[in-house]
């Protein structure tokens, strides 16, 4: 298979997933950005040789050609996002907003989705061991759904 229909079907796949999709609709990423700095991080991996802008910028999912330009600008925003929201973890502790505010709901939350890709990564290939597994991980992902709806409602009401 060549590799922008195996992006393709990755990304699709990835963040069609229903926690990648609720993850995603909160975070400071747009969809493009994400795309792109999923494709700037994992590309490489899945082709197996190191990759240059131009090669990964036609990785995207577009019908139409994306210029090296544009992917690097759009990379460059994207990383940007991640580093401020970073900043922005690090300047509330430093200013003590979390010791005020418990970090237990959103450790929870961490910790779910740790045994939600556990659970994904382990995935049997067939029989009941498999249909068993997709119930777990269905469990797992809709207390995980279910916990983060909790939390953003929380902060929507507390400013």
């Amino acid at each position: 298979m060549k590799l922008k229909q195996e992006i393709d079907l990755w990304l699709t796949a990835s963040l069609s997933d229903p926690v990648a999709t609720l993850l995603a609709r909160n975070s400071n990423l747009t969809r493009t950005q994400l795309e792109t700095l999923v494709i700037d991080t994992l590309a490489e991996n899945l082709s197996g040789k190191h990759l240059k802008y131009d090669e990964k910028a036609l990785l995207r999912p577009h019908k139409a050609k994306i210029s090296r330009g544009s992917f690097n600008r759009t990379l460059k925003q994207a990383k940007e996002n991640v580093v401020k929201s970073i900043y922005t973890i690090l300047l509330l502790g430093y200013l003590g907003v979390f010791e005020n505010t418990t970090l237990d709901p959103y450790l929870e939350v961490a910790n779910k989705l740790h045994a939600y890709l556990h659970a994904y990564e382990n995935m049997p290939s067939g029989g009941q061991e498999l249909d068993n597994h997709a119930e777990l991980i269905k469990t797992i992902r809709e207390q995980l759904e279910s916990t983060i709806k909790d939390l953003a409602s929380r902060s929507k009401q507390h400013p």
